[in-house]
């Protein structure tokens, strides 16, 4: 049957959403948009296939107490009326965790709904965000076909080194290893990556998805073979508010010195540090960057020295590099982030071109680089659409 999928991605305090035709295979949406500052001061915006604006409608003015659940119900009827007379078949949703168990994209029922939650404590700012869209969607139309597909399923296939902890074998056998995150980014880069570097595609690449949330991948053969992050989205990177990899005696020192208890870690760790907390001012990279307080500065250089180590820390699994890809917010349009992080990987024979590099040009990297330096717009909905098309049909 002809009709439309719905892609939503529920964030902290966004939601994006998507719409695309049922039965082709164009990444380009009918209908995207987003709504930010949930929790806060909550702004609509959306574009028809052309980048033209969409009326708002009643989600002109949003209450800033309104949840994500209930902005996903005034969210729904507003896309009905502006999907045209296509029916909706589906609604797939970006879920961060899906454990040991979900690795493909999943039909939702009560069951994966129920197992899903046992996931909350590994992704707190995301997992209740996602099952409340879904929850969402269920209300409005309970019969809806809804699909979940998993940031976590694109590292699934990676070989049990590159998922153990040091840690008891029984531990790792509870599931307790590393899962890897952002791997609807990851797979999206993957798919295009024969467009941009033909048969260097299959070779050695690094994506660095750098944004509020940051993660690196160390891809062969368009395949995730290590990932910065691990058992949570917490781990590897420096990021807007996550403080990245750090020693877990400072967590047994929060707790058993300081007396924190496991809650305030939990937002320390999660909401008060990274960019925000060296910095003092914002989790934002752009603020940071135009800001004169040698604090801001400091946190930029952090950011740029953690990823650039992080990097070259990712090499050995894949046995060298080929090629970086950035992506992402921050990868896609910091151009001193891209340029600081590349000058500490010299020694890699990296060599960028300022003037590509300052225009945001696909291709950044000087003639005489060792290693291709590109960046590429992500889209995680293009990857649950075409989950949702699959099972669909």
């Amino acid at each position: 049957m002809n009709g439309v999928v719905l892609t939503l991605n529920a964030g902290s305090s966004s939601l994006k959403f998507a719409v695309f035709d049922s039965e082709t295979a164009s990444m380009t949406a009918r209908i995207s948009g987003k709504i930010t500052g949930i929790g806060g001061e909550p702004f609509f915006a959306a574009r028809d296939a052309n980048g033209r604006a969409l009326d708002k409608g009643l989600l002109e003015t949003l209450d800033p107490s309104l949840d994500h659940e209930q902005l996903i119900a005034l969210l729904l009827p507003w896309l009905e009326e502006h999907h045209g007379d296509r029916p909706l078949l589906a609604v797939g949703h970006r879920v961060v965790h899906g454990g040991q168990r979900f690795n493909e994209p999943t039909r939702i029922s009560d069951e994966v709904l129920a197992a899903l939650e046992a996931f909350v404590p590994l992704a707190p700012l995301h997992q209740p965000h996602n099952l409340a869209a879904i929850r969402a969607v269920s209300t409005w139309q309970p019969d809806l076909p809804q699909i979940a597909c998993f940031d976590t399923s694109f590292h699934a296939g990676q070989r049990q080194l590159a998922k153990l902890f040091a840690l008891p074998r029984a531990l790792s056998n509870e599931g307790i290893i590393r899962y890897g995150f952002h791997g609807l980014s990851y797979e999206y880069i993957a798919n295009i990556l024969p467009d941009h570097l033909g048969e260097l595609a299959t070779g050695r690449v690094i994506v660095a998805h750098l944004g509020n949330g940051s993660s690196m991948c160390a891809i062969k053969n368009q395949q995730s073979v290590a990932t910065s992050t691990g058992f949570t989205a917490l781990d590897g990177l420096m990021m807007g508010r996550r403080c990245g990899n750090l020693d877990p005696g400072v967590v047994l020192y929060l707790m058993q010195v300081k007396g924190m208890t496991a809650d305030a870690v939990t937002d320390l760790l999660y909401r008060q540090s990274g960019l925000l907390g060296v910095s003092g001012i914002s989790n934002n990279m752009h603020v940071l960057q135009q800001s004169d307080d040698p604090h801001a500065r400091e946190a930029v250089q952090l950011y740029c020295y953690r990823a650039a180590s992080v990097l070259a820390g990712l090499i050995p699994a894949i046995g060298g590099l080929d090629a970086l890809v950035f992506t992402a917010g921050i990868g896609e349009n910091s151009t001193v982030v891209r340029a600081a992080i590349c000058a500490q990987l010299e020694w890699l024979g990296i060599a960028i071109d300022p003037v590509a590099n300052d225009m945001n040009a696909v291709k950044i990297s000087a003639a005489g680089s060792a290693v291709e330096v590109l960046v590429l717009p992500t889209n995680e909905e293009v990857v649950v659409a075409s989950a949702c098309r699959k099972l669909v049909a």
